[in-house]
């Protein structure tokens, strides 16, 4: 049998498909670009374009589970128009996958759908569990909002549905790492706001992990996708600049300035979510990377 998915040839999908490879599983993807099709024993690609309600029927063949990546970035500048795309990214993409399924002869048994730990409100006291069950009133928020009800129309065909929300992502290339390091590296790294906002990471290995374990597992509902030991943006800070052995000398970054440089999108560096990963522990789930010095003493070695 295979697993399809979506936004595999992403940062995290291709972690995800490498570690699922590695365990003898069969990927079938879905790419808007034509150029990136493949057609391999265990690596086979197909097109779809969400936009025009087009997708290639043959990905679904023999499989039994789909994991759902695809989705615009958060990383851009929210203008009113991209704040429609990031949001509409997430619920065209999967509709497209509901009512496809819904009219195509499947074998589809499991849902796993990315989400996000911005589903919590922004709080430096709480320590957040998947049964907190309000959702940010931020944008942030409401993208996650929109983005697990769309994952929960799957319930619908009978399938069972999981939610991953992902924390922060340190990884070697791209993701939040690289933002983090660039002004370390140059010598104007420094916190940002205050610095005592809680960042609740998970190392790229661990992240592909856990998304591996809930679809071989068969586990529904949601799941925290982050590491034990969450630390302020202060520590990530000094931490980082420690193992590039870089000086910080200069002041935090003010919030107001953020907001000015950045928006509305400020929101990404300035929220704070202390989150827990208990419920993955419980399951059974293993971190390689538990604490932040041995995650990036490995990425920056």
């Amino acid at each position: 049998m295979s697993i399809l998915i979506t936004g595999a040839t992403g940062l995290v999908g291709q972690a995800l498909t490498e570690k699922l490879q590695s365990q003898g599983e069969c990927i079938h993807y879905l790419t808007t670009s034509a150029n990136k099709i493949e057609q391999n024993d265990n690596y086979k690609g197909f097109l779809w374009n969400p936009n025009k309600s087009e997708i290639d029927t043959r990905c679904f063949e023999g499989v039994t589970s789909i994991i759902h990546l695809a989705g615009a970035s958060i990383a851009e500048r929210w203008t009113d128009e991209y704040k429609t795309k990031i949001i509409e990214s997430r619920i065209k993409t999967a509709q497209l996958l509901v009512d496809t399924l819904n009219t195509t002869e499947n074998k589809v048994e499991h849902f796993v759908s990315a989400s996000a730990i911005g589903a919590y409100p922004s709080s430096k006291t709480i320590n957040y569990s998947e049964s907190f069950d309000a959702y940010n009133p931020s944008f942030l928020g409401e993208v996650v909002e929109v983005w697990e009800a769309a994952a929960d129309k799957f319930k619908e065909l009978e399938i069972k549905v999981s939610k991953v929300r992902i924390g922060v992502v340190l990884a070697k290339d791209g993701g939040a790492l690289d933002k983090l390091l660039q002004p370390i590296k140059m010598y104007v790294g420094a916190p940002l706001g205050d610095g005592e906002q809680w960042q609740s990471w998970i190392h790229i290995d661990d992240l592909a992990a856990i998304f591996s374990f809930v679809v071989l597992n068969k586990l529904e509902g949601i799941y925290n996708a982050v590491a034990p030991f969450p630390v302020t943006n202060k520590a990530m800070t000094k931490e980082a600049a420690s193992i590039l052995k870089k000086p910080l000398f200069l002041p935090n970054v003010p919030a107001f300035m953020l907001k000015l440089l950045l928006g509305e999108m400020a929101a990404i560096v300035l929220e704070s979510q202390k989150v827990s990963s208990k419920k993955i522990e419980q399951k059974g789930f293993e971190f390689k990377f538990k604490q932040l010095d041995a995650a990036l003493l490995n990425l920056l070695k």
